[in-house]
């Protein structure tokens, strides 16, 4: 992930979770197929409404790997937060929830 000023501190978020960095490389493997096709139906004349739904759903799917890129880092947060303020950790944890359900 980019690099992110907090303050006069420069602080640098990473995906540093194996299971988190498989699954978000394996969704966006997925989109690059998806490309692919999108590629082939441009190259062999395919109607332009099939591929604005493909496009469409490509677009979606990245948005989709984008809010669980940062769902993981709330996630990170959330079980860093444990035991420092019982709200925040609460709140970090359902906006997680939140972030992975509705986006």
């Amino acid at each position: 992930m980019g690099h992110m000023e907090v303050g006069s501190v420069g602080v640098e978020l990473r995906i540093t979770d194996p299971v988190a960095k498989k699954r978000l490389i394996d969704r966006l493997a997925r989109i690059v197929g998806q490309l692919r096709g999108l590629c082939n139906m441009i190259t062999n004349d395919q109607p332009c409404e099939q591929i604005a739904h493909q496009m469409s759903a490509a677009r979606a799917a990245l948005s989709k790997v984008f809010a669980e890129l940062i769902a993981v880092e709330l996630e990170n947060i959330e079980q860093s937060s444990v035991g420092a303020d019982p709200v925040l950790h609460a709140r970090m944890k359902a906006l997680g929830k939140i972030l992975a359900k509705y986006s």
